[in-house]
């Protein structure tokens, strides 16, 4: 099975994911990047960051000796979200970035994300090469050739500095609540939305290295939205651990998912001229809502597989400046090159304040069609793309659906199950096809 997923390495931390292995990917990342001519010239230069796990401590460790020991200088940032790490790299034209982070999954996980020269993540080709490359024998630095391990202290500030520089006007009048998962926003959210001038109330934002995504965050927004509700806020922002997502909450406390906040968005970028090509980017999950909103708009749909990095290599190829997911990863290229859970809030916040209007009635731009979603725990999800049982059932709903639904199963890139996601009229008519279809997967796939 490959190490990779959708979004780096991931996995139980010091059960699958040891210290072993965080040296090794790190020694490997090197040799590659350092073959391709990524170091021609100067010493090579990498940006290391983590979120909030316990976990975190000793990976950081491991990663940052794998690489100082391949002849790399390490600039150590310690907590800050991921698209923080992105920024970074590319602002101080550093060779490479590694974040320590498994995002949204529970602490007991934790990951391995790359990040290549210009702060964008590596592709499918150079992760393979990586892998193969893991444990060779290697002909090691030494004397002045070794790499050295540098504290940088102002990397924050100089990541919220960049933030807010991305804004046209202050924030001044908008109450927000912040859940920041516990995790790596915990920080520099709550300093940046203040900064911007915005009245800020923060929750799940003091973490002891256990309590990352514990009931919090952007899988868990029952917290939030009573906050919401309770403080009367104008809107709450909802960070997952690592702080490359956000989902928003109204004053009604409703939830404002990444397809809302994407077409929100685009509708606004239409309006000034910054929608380049009238074009947006979504992914397969993408609500079949948003893909008729944007319709209504006369805005194009280019759609890529789930992961924010497919997005990108989209929106890289055809220069397009707006896409994202479902989820709350939101890549606006005007700014940065990565998903970013902090520079989407702000920039929601920024188009509510410009508009004189609710978050509420500004994400009257879409409808969202009924949606379920399964997922299909202890399956052989390898199996999936051969199975001609599932696709016949799959084509056969899906026709009956036409128009006015969609289906989509698929193996999940980041956890061992398979999703199973329909939209149709009704809600009911969606759960049932799913629930069908989740029995079928799990006969078939055991």
């Amino acid at each position: 099975m490959a190490l990779f997923g959708t979004d780096g390495v991931r996995g139980l931390a010091n059960g699958f994911l040891t210290a072993e292995l965080a040296v090794d990917l790190s020694i490997a990342a090197a040799h590659i990047l350092g073959e391709l001519g990524a170091f021609e010239g100067h010493r090579p230069k990498a940006i290391v960051g983590q979120d909030s796990r316990a976990s975190g401590e000793f990976l950081e460790a491991a990663v940052v000796a794998g690489l100082a020991s391949a002849g790399v200088d390490v600039y150590r940032v310690g907590i800050l979200p991921t698209p923080a790490i992105a920024h970074l790299v590319a602002e101080s034209g550093a060779d490479l970035g590694v974040m320590l982070s498994a995002s949204h999954n529970p602490m007991p996980d934790n990951g391995i994300k790359f990040f290549a020269k210009g702060g964008g993540k590596l592709d499918d080709a150079l992760e393979a090469a990586i892998e193969k490359r893991m444990g060779e024998t290697w002909q090691r630095p030494t004397g002045r050739n070794v790499g050295r391990v540098i504290n940088d202290d102002s990397a924050a500030e100089r990541y919220i500095f960049h933030l807010l520089n991305s804004l046209t006007m202050n924030l001044n009048g908008i109450k927000v609540v912040v859940d920041c998962a516990n995790g790596a926003s915990s920080r520099v959210a709550p300093k940046t939305y203040t900064r911007a001038g915005a009245e800020v109330i923060a929750i799940s934002h003091e973490p002891d290295g256990w309590n990352i995504n514990e009931n919090c965050g952007s899988t868990h927004l029952e917290n939030i939205k009573a906050k919401v509700l309770e403080t009367g806020a104008d809107l709450g922002i909802a960070h997952d651990g690592d702080a490359d997502r956000c989902l928003a909450i109204d004053s009604n406390g409703n939830e404002v998912d990444g397809d809302f906040i994407m077409a929100i968005l685009a509708q606004d970028w239409q309006s000034r001229g910054l929608l380049t090509n009238e074009t947006i980017v979504g992914t397969v999950m993408s609500n079949l809502g948003f893909f008729k909103a944007m319709e209504a708009l006369d805005i194009n749909v280019e759609t890529t597989a789930v992961g924010d990095r497919y997005v990108l290599e989209k929106m890289l190829a055809d220069d397009f400046v707006l896409g994202g997911e479902q989820s709350g990863h939101i890549i606006m290229r005007h700014y940065a090159n990565t998903g970013d859970g902090l520079l989407t809030a702000l920039h929601l916040m920024q188009t509510i304040k410009s508009s004189g209007k609710s978050l509420s009635e500004l994400s009257a731009v879409m409808k969202r069609f009924p949606q379920v979603l399964i997922n299909v725990k202890n399956v052989s999800k390898e199996k999936l793309s051969i199975s001609e049982k599932i696709k016949s059932e799959i084509d056969l709903r899906q026709a009956e659906l036409g128009a006015s639904g969609r289906i989509l199963v698929r193996a999940s890139g980041t956890e061992s199950l398979v999703r199973v996601m329909v939209e149709a009229q009704s809600a009911e008519l969606a759960a049932q096809i799913a629930e069908e279809l989740a029995a079928l997967v799990r006969s078939e796939l055991s």
